[in-house]
């Protein structure tokens, strides 16, 4: 069985930073796109940026130019680079991924979700 594993959340201050990694596992075929999804409080999920298996991006407005997604196709993992964090980003972040896998069976995977906290 495949699943995603999230990691590097936590608590960080106004204008720091934080990086996210999320790794695919099991028996993997191959990754399609791969993205950070987040949800605040009181709110729906939001894209925030998603990656091809080409390296291809796009992000939400609201983080351009603040996070940077990337992803090690060698590793099965994807990651966010967030700087300049605001209360604003304070959210659950979550990986999801696009696999096929050795069954060649296609399915769309999340991961369990990390916090993300941003005050003083």
């Amino acid at each position: 069985q495949e699943h995603l594993v999230e990691s590097g959340g936590g608590l960080v201050q106004p204008g720091g930073s934080l990086r996210l990694s999320c790794t695919a596992s099991g028996s993997i075929f191959r990754i399609n796109d791969m993205g950070w999804y987040r949800q605040a409080p009181g709110k729906q999920r939001e894209l925030v940026a998603r990656i091809t298996s080409a390296g291809s991006t796009n992000s939400a407005d609201s983080v351009k130019g603040r996070f940077t997604i990337s992803r090690d196709n060698a590793k099965n993992t994807m990651y966010l680079q967030m700087n300049s964090l605001n209360s604003d980003d304070t959210a659950v972040y979550y990986c999801n991924a696009d696999i096929i896998n050795s069954a060649r069976s296609r399915l769309s995977y999340w991961g369990q979700g990390i916090q993300v906290t941003v005050s003083a």
